[in-house]
């Protein structure tokens, strides 16, 4: 065998390490891969990514921790943000190192709060983690300057803005004073579904309050179909069939009915009844947050409301009110 023959079935160093390579490329970039794995993947490169990018604009006076003289990090260290979101420091090591690990809402919420995140951020945080952030929507992109002002010129008529959880998002200030006075509601209770079952000044101004209860309960079945994983939908059925012995029988019915206009009838301990006919425009294409408007049905119904919205807008004004 000559020289040459030697050399040509010799194996070549440089294209048997291209593959190996590669793969350590691949293993190193996420966006190389394709399929679910890869997307998982993308997810949790850019969720560490984010994070680090927080911790480390983050000074350390912000969060009421001393800066010190040896401190090397510009923003705070992992152990801090660890120590400030009751977590482990390893575990969050490796939540910034990209690794496949479970994360809870709890922890999440817990790292928002810590890293001071905005509603913009905190949102993004949720949805890099694939988890749905459980705290009530009191702050919404759905809820917009100019929809502001739409429920605003709406009035006298009532109108709020809800999302398909029956959170009040947003609402005029004579949907205000209709079932009770929303503004001495704590935000988080700002739930059609928690008041119309728990409130009691909210039920008693419900005139055909058990058939209202069993259409809401089969619309709330209804809209939970497409959310039954998600956190914020579980802990509100877990809260009305604790609290509501009523919402427990209407939810074992098992019906279900989609959404649709009625007229309705309230009784305001401030003008007396009234009735309206109700009405959803949706404000996007899937069944989501939607604008919820009442119509007066009659004359004498339009002269209540009409009253209820100047009494409202005196209270708004009064000095005293606290």
């Amino acid at each position: 065998m000559t020289q040459e023959t030697t050399v040509r079935n010799a194996p070549t160093p440089a294209r048997s390490a291209r593959p190996a390579a590669r793969s350590a490329q691949a293993s190193a970039d996420p966006s190389a891969r394709s399929g679910p794995a890869a997307t998982s993947a993308i997810r949790r490169h850019e969720l560490a990514a984010f994070l680090r990018h927080r911790r480390e604009h983050i000074a350390p006076e912000r969060v009421g921790l001393p800066r010190g003289v040896r401190r090397r990090t510009p923003g705070l260290r992992r152990e801090e943000v660890a120590q400030l979101s009751a977590v482990g420091v390893t575990w969050y090591t490796w939540l910034e190192q990209g690794r496949d690990i479970q994360v809870s809402v709890q922890v999440l919420d817990a790292l928002a709060r810590t890293l001071l995140l905005d509603p913009g951020e905190r949102a993004f945080l949720f949805q890099l983690a694939g988890a749905t952030d459980p705290t009530p929507a009191t702050v919404c992109p759905s809820v917009t300057p100019a929809l502001r002002a739409v429920l605003e010129q709406l009035e006298p008529f009532p109108a709020c803005l809800q999302n398909s959880r029956y959170d009040i998002l947003a609402y005029n200030r004579t949907y205000g004073l209709l079932f009770c006075d929303l503004e001495t509601v704590p935000p988080e209770d700002r739930n059609c579904m928690i008041l119309s079952y728990t409130h009691e000044e909210w039920r008693s101004s419900i005139v055909h309050l058990e058939d209202a209860l069993r259409h809401m309960a089969a619309r709330f079945r209804a809209a939970m179909a497409g959310h039954l994983g998600e956190p914020a939908w579980k802990t509100l059925l877990k809260r009305l069939r604790d609290t509501s012995p009523d919402f427990r029988e209407a939810w074992d019915r098992h019906e279900v009915v989609s959404p649709a206009s009625k007229r309705k009838e309230f009784r305001n301990p401030h003008v007396g009844r009234v009735t309206v006919d109700h009405t959803d425009l949706w404000l996007s294409p899937e069944v989501g947050p939607r604008m919820v408007t009442y119509v007066p049905a009659d004359d004498e119904s339009r002269e209540r409301l009409e009253k209820l919205h100047a009494l409202a807008l005196e209270r708004r004004q009064s000095p005293t009110r606290p």
